[in-house]
C-alpha cells in the first residue's frame, strides 16, 4: 500500500509539472507575433472598470499600450470591447473610448463593442463589427492574457498579431495562475 501511495504522489507531481511547463510555453508564445501596423483593426480587450467609471490598473495598461500603438500607426481603427458588469458604473467599452479620446485619439477611429462579458464574446462581436472586411486583427491585452486571446481568435476565424501590455505587479501572480487554468479550459472547450 505504501508503494502505491508513492506512485500516486509521483504521478500527481509529474502531471502538475507537465501542466506548468506546457502552460508556461503557451504564455510565452502568446506574446508573438508582435504587431507591426499591417492590420487595419486593433481590438482592445476589456477588463474591470472601478467605481466612477475609472479603468482598473490592468485596463489602463491595455489602453496605454493601445494608445501608443494608435499614435504610431494613425491609419488603424480601434475596437474597444466589453459590456457592463453588475458592479461597474459604465460599460468597459465606453470607459475605454473616453480614455483614448481624452488622450488625443479621434473618436471616429474608435468602434464600440459593448455587449460582451467574456474574451470569447469580445472576439465574436468584434468580428461582427469588422464583417467581411478582414480576417486579420491586432489584439491588445495584458501579456498573460494573449495566449488564450489568440486561441479564441483562431477559434472564431480570426488571424492575429499582438500588442502585450504589462500586468500590474499587484495582480500578476493571481492572474497568471488563473490564466493557466483558463488556457486549459479553452483547449478543452474551445471557449
Amino acid at each position: 500500500m505504501k508503494r502505491k501511495k508513492m506512485w500516486i504522489i509521483v504521478v500527481i507531481i509529474l502531471v502538475i509539472t507537465g501542466f506548468w511547463v506546457l502552460t508556461s510555453k503557451w504564455l510565452a508564445e502568446g506574446e508573438k507575433p508582435r504587431a507591426t501596423g499591417t492590420n487595419k483593426y486593433v481590438v482592445v480587450l476589456g477588463a474591470k472598470v472601478k467605481k466612477g467609471a475609472v479603468p482598473s490598473k490592468s485596463l489602463a495598461y491595455r489602453l496605454d499600450a493601445a494608445l501608443e500603438y494608435a499614435k504610431k500607426y494613425p491609419e488603424v481603427l480601434i475596437i474597444v470591447t466589453g459590456g457592463q458588469g453588475p458592479d461597474e458604473d459604465a460599460t468597459e467599452a465606453s470607459v475605454m473610448k473616453n480614455y483614448l479620446v481624452d488622450r488625443g485619439i479621434d473618436e471616429k477611429r474608435i468602434k464600440l463593442e459593448d455587449k460582451s462579458t467574456t474574451t470569447y464574446e469580445n472576439l465574436v462581436n468584434a468580428k461582427k463589427i469588422i464583417g467581411n472586411e478582414s480576417k486579420k486583427i491586432t489584439i491588445v491585452s495584458n501579456d498573460y492574457h494573449l495566449a488564450r486571446a489568440k486561441m479564441l481568435a483562431e477559434n472564431v476565424g480570426l488571424d492575429c498579431d499582438v500588442i502585450p501590455a504589462r500586468t500590474p505587479k499587484s495582480v500578476e501572480a493571481k492572474s497568471r495562475l488563473r490564466e493557466r487554468l483558463a488556457l486549459l479550459k479553452t483547449v478543452v472547450l474551445g471557449k
